[in-house]
């Protein structure tokens, strides 16, 4: 999915290469290298899902690209900016090292309503 694959760009680059803080006081440690990072292997992975199916135009894959890179990320920091605006690190522990159920479908959140309205209205 493309939500996760941004997600999981977005901490590989981030580990490797991240440098510069994105918005340390809500998340610590995002970076723009990896936010960057994130939005290259989404729109990488909507190319082979266009080159790969026949579901949707090379353009609609980029544009939910667009919208997965966007929104997923807000999600992402909205999620954070309320933990910590409540003093908690992480949404729970059902799920050990990745921080709660809700750390790992926060981008969905924000990415589902979005990219539902684009499919529906290109279909």
């Amino acid at each position: 999915d493309l939500t996760w694959m941004n997600d999981t760009g977005a901490y590989i680059i981030g580990s490797l290469f991240g440098k510069h803080l994105l918005f340390s006081r809500i998340s610590p440690k995002k970076t723009w290298e990896g936010t960057f990072g994130g939005i290259a292997i989404t729109f990488l992975v909507a190319f082979l899902f266009c080159v790969f199916t026949n579901e949707l135009r090379f353009r609609d894959w980029i544009i939910l690209g667009a919208i997965v890179s966007i929104f997923g990320s807000v999600g992402d920091l909205v999620e954070s900016m309320l933990k910590r605006s409540v003093g908690v690190k992480d949404s729970g522990n059902l799920l050990p090292g990745h921080g709660g159920v809700l750390d790992r479908f926060d981008a969905f959140i924000f990415v589902l309503p979005f990219a539902a309205a684009y499919l529906l209205w290109i279909r």
